[in-house]
C-alpha cells in the first residue's frame, strides 16, 4: 500500500479507494470528501524524480495547515487532518499517513492558477525582458533580475494537464469565466498575498510570487489544493535578498542545480539524485516551515 524509496521517501500511496494521482499528491475520493495525500515525491523540469525527499509531504501539508488556518477573508476546503474511521481497512497501518493527510471539501475547480507576483523572476521576468509587462501589466523600465514590484501584481495562469501552464491576461480569464469572478479572484488573490507576506517578513522570508487556486462549494467561492508551500511559492530568505541575480531559496534548488549539471539531457527519465542533494533538500523545507511557523514540523525528527 505504501512505496518507499532507499532513502525513506513515501513515493507512492497505493489505498483501495478511487484514486487521481498528481506530480505530488495522491488525491482519494470518499464519497462526500476527498483524502489528500502529499507524497514525498519531487518533480522539476516536467519529470517526476526517481528519488524523493523524506518528510517533504508533511511539510507541504504542515504548511498548507498553518496558513488556512490563519488567513483571513476567504474560507478554504480544509476540515481536517485525520483519515476518517472506517476508511481503511484493518490490516492496513495508517502510521504513513500521518502529518500529511488532509481531508477536504469537494469544489467544482474554477481552471486557472491565481498567480501573485511580488518581485521580478521566473517567466515574469522573461516576459518583462521581452516586452516590458507581464500578462498585459506594463511594469516600469529598467528593473533587474528579482527587484521588488511596485506593488504585487496578479498574474493568471491556465491549468495545463501536463507540460507548463500558460500565462495570460486578466481580460483573457475574464472573457473565458466572467468578469465579476474574475475580478473577485484578483481581489482574494492580492488580500491573501499580502496577508502572507506581511508575516512571513516579519518571519525572514521573502514571498517572491506563488499561486492559489479557487473552485466553488455548495456555491460558495473557497480556497483549495496547497495554499503558500515551498512548492506554489517561490520563499526567499530575506537576510540574503539582493537583486540583478538569482536568490538563494527555500524549495528545490538543490535540485534543478545538480538536474542541470549531471548531463543529463531532459528528454529521457531522470537520474537518481545523490544523498546529499536529497539532505540538503529536506532541510531547506524543513527550515523553510520552522521560520514561518515558529516551530519545527510536528511528526518529523530532526537529526542533531
Amino acid at each position: 500500500m505504501f512505496h518507499f524509496d532507499s532513502g525513506g521517501a513515501l513515493l507512492r500511496t497505493n489505498l483501495p479507494l478511487p484514486r487521481h494521482s498528481g506530480k505530488v499528491r495522491d488525491v482519494y475520493d470518499l464519497g462526500e470528501h476527498f483524502l489528500i495525500v502529499s507524497t514525498d515525491r519531487i518533480s522539476a523540469f516536467d519529470y517526476i524524480l526517481p528519488s524523493g525527499i523524506p518528510d517533504k509531504g508533511r511539510v507541504l501539508t504542515a504548511t498548507s495547515e498553518f496558513w488556512f488556518s490563519r488567513l483571513t477573508g476567504i474560507r478554504n476546503h480544509w476540515l481536517g487532518s485525520e483519515v476518517p474511521a472506517g476508511v481503511l481497512p484493518d490490516f492496513i497501518d495508517p502510521a504513513p499517513l500521518a502529518g500529511r493527510s488532509m481531508l477536504v471539501r469537494k469544489a467544482e475547480v474554477i481552471p486557472y492558477e491565481c498567480v501573485v507576483r511580488g518581485y521580478l523572476e521566473g517567466s515574469g521576468l522573461a516576459e518583462y525582458r521581452d516586452c516590458g509587462e507581464v500578462c498585459g501589466i506594463k511594469l516600469p523600465p529598467g528593473l533587474t533580475q528579482c527587484d521588488r514590484l511596485p506593488e504585487p501584481i496578479f498574474t493568471p495562469a491556465t491549468k495545463a494537464e501536463t507540460g507548463h501552464d500558460e500565462n495570460v491576461t486578466w481580460q483573457r480569464m475574464a472573457d473565458d469565466i466572467g468578469g465579476s469572478l474574475a475580478t473577485q479572484l484578483r481581489d482574494v488573490s492580492l488580500n491573501i498575498f499580502a496577508q502572507a507576506s506581511a508575516h512571513a517578513e516579519r518571519q525572514g522570508i521573502l514571498i517572491a510570487d506563488t499561486k492559489f487556486e479557487f473552485g466553488f462549494a455548495d456555491g460558495e467561492l473557497i480556497l483549495i489544493d496547497e495554499v503558500l508551500t515551498p512548492d506554489s511559492s517561490r520563499f526567499w530568505p530575506a537576510s540574503q535578498y539582493s537583486p540583478g541575480h538569482p536568490q538563494p531559496s527555500f524549495d528545490k534548488q538543490f535540485v534543478r542545480e545538480w538536474l542541470l549539471d549531471s548531463g543529463w539531457d531532459r528528454a529521457s527519465q531522470p537520474p537518481p539524485l545523490p544523498v546529499d542533494v536529497v539532505l540538503r533538500t529536506r532541510e531547506k523545507y524543513l527550515e523553510a516551515y520552522q521560520l514561518l511557523a515558529g516551530n519545527p514540523v510536528p511528526s518529523v525528527r530532526v537529526e542533531d
